[in-house]
């Protein structure tokens, strides 16, 4: 696979198999995506690679939390500015909407905050989630580190055959998160990517993307 089919290939898949994800196959992605760019070489990101009973568990009390109408850890950064304005809150709501659908969670049932909950909590299936903490000192350029080396991990899962799908929901379910991976308190969690083989036979919506021309300027010849 090149790289501008990994490109095109890669999506958030919310329903894996649940079939095992050989564990130097993880490794050998892994190791490949140390090369990440980094500002200044840190390297900030701290990564958990979380599976068998330890995600189950994990698994298990956040979707308790999810049923039972948690709302959640307070959130220690927001997931998207509080007065998203045209043509960002357009592209979000038509995502949204095209998204949960394709799941069969209609946009007006009254239960939808929970079912969305509940299937973010289970990882949608996948057999394995990588948890990406940076460190509290670390600064916004930091993040976009952390941002660059996720798109490096997830392409070269597309590599390996796997599919993936990053979710800033385990930031909700922060301190359940801690408990099972151990991370310090100087830790704090970026998001979570559930990563394993896609399930077959499930439908699913291709999202669209802004016309290059929307969001690219050339300057000169």
């Amino acid at each position: 696979m090149d790289v501008y089919e990994a490109v095109d290939s890669r999506r958030a898949v919310r329903a894996f198999s649940g079939e095992p994800v050989p564990k130097d196959v993880l490794g050998r992605v892994l190791t490949a995506a140390t090369r990440a760019p980094s500002s200044g070489n840190l390297q900030p990101w701290h990564v958990f690679v979380v599976t068998g009973e330890p995600l189950a568990e994990l698994k298990r009390r956040a979707t308790a939390r999810a049923l039972a109408g948690d709302p959640g850890d307070e959130r220690e950064y927001p997931m998207y500015p509080a007065d998203l304005v045209s043509p960002y809150l357009d592209r979000f709501s038509a995502a949204a909407v095209q998204r949960y659908k394709a799941l069969g969670i209609e946009r007006d049932d009254p239960a939808r905050p929970m079912k969305i909950a509940a299937l973010n909590s289970e990882a949608f299936g996948a057999p394995v989630v990588v948890f990406c903490y940076l460190d509290r000192t670390m600064g916004p350029g930091q993040w976009g580190d952390a941002g660059m080396y996720l798109q490096t991990v997830m392409l070269l899962l597309r590599a390996e055959g796997l599919h993936s799908c990053p979710q800033v929901m385990w930031t909700m379910y922060r301190k359940t998160v801690s408990q099972i991976v151990g991370a310090h308190d100087g830790l704090l969690l970026y998001c979570g990517v559930s990563v394993g083989f896609e399930k077959e036979g499930v439908p699913w919506v291709r999202t669209g993307r802004a016309d290059m021309t929307e969001t690219v300027s050339f300057i000169g010849e």
